[in-house]
């Protein structure tokens, strides 16, 4: 079964999501994200993915303080992402707990960094944030757009033995419309042995049920959870299945 990554994003220190990575479309869920966290290490989830949106905008690590709480009180494993721009940021993210550390401007804006960090570091501990709009790649907190496209994104750390790929379609994300099924797919087909992880627009079960026969690995949820559409009881069934 598809590996599901529930997330939490932060603004201010509590639990958020924004629409289409806007800033100004803003829905607060939960006013301590340690308490949603808590919430998903009882239905038996063990992956925790953890967006640092002023980080995103600060370019450095701004809710680091939440990542420490959630670490030291719940046993999931946390993907953190957000302002990681440079190598002290991506130690201080560790530092304070995460398993994973999600990378994603820095990867196009200084490609020779981000190998380093790969081989510094071990593939498995690095995470390629690909987030792309109308086929390009967003950075900066979404605000920019670059030139490359996901797949020569990709292709460029394949020497350095890249392992894991988030890949958001900016489009989908928080419409709760569906995911970008083919480019998913068209991912996992071309880059097989990698892990990669849908995110953007999951409505329903029934979408995660899809991008699981479509032989995509991973794929994190969010809004679908926190509108009920998928609820912490399918979480626990599906957890307890897979056991």
């Amino acid at each position: 079964m598809i590996n599901i990554i529930p997330a939490i994003d932060m603004i201010g220190g509590e639990c958020v999501r924004l629409t289409q990575g806007d800033y100004s479309r803003k829905t607060t869920y939960y006013k301590d994200p340690l308490e949603v966290a808590k919430r998903y290490e009882d239905c038996g989830i063990n992956r925790l993915h953890l967006v640092d949106l002023d980080g995103a905008k600060a370019a450095k690590p701004v809710n680091l303080a939440v990542l420490e709480r959630i670490s030291a009180n719940t046993s999931l494993k946390v993907q953190y992402g957000g302002g990681i721009k440079t190598r002290e940021a991506l130690q201080s993210v560790f530092d304070s707990g995460a398993s994973r550390a999600i990378c994603g401007s820095v990867a196009v804006t200084k490609p020779d960094n981000f190998k380093m960090w790969l081989t510094e570091f071990g593939p498995d501990r690095i995470i390629l944030g690909a987030d792309t709009r109308d086929g390009r790649i967003a950075i900066n907190g979404w605000l920019e757009s670059a030139t490359v496209g996901v797949e020569e994104l990709i292709g460029q750390f394949l020497p350095e033995k890249l392992a894991h790929v988030i890949c958001t379609d900016i489009s989908k994300d928080g419409m709760l419309t569906g995911p970008s099924f083919s480019l998913y797919a068209k991912l996992q087909d071309m880059f097989p042995d990698m892990d990669i992880i849908a995110s953007g627009g999951i409505s329903s079960w029934e979408d995660i049920l899809e991008l699981d026969k479509l032989g995509v690995k991973s794929v994190i949820v969010g809004k679908a959870i926190y509108e009920g559409r998928i609820t912490f009881e399918m979480l626990k069934e599906s957890c307890l299945r897979n056991e």
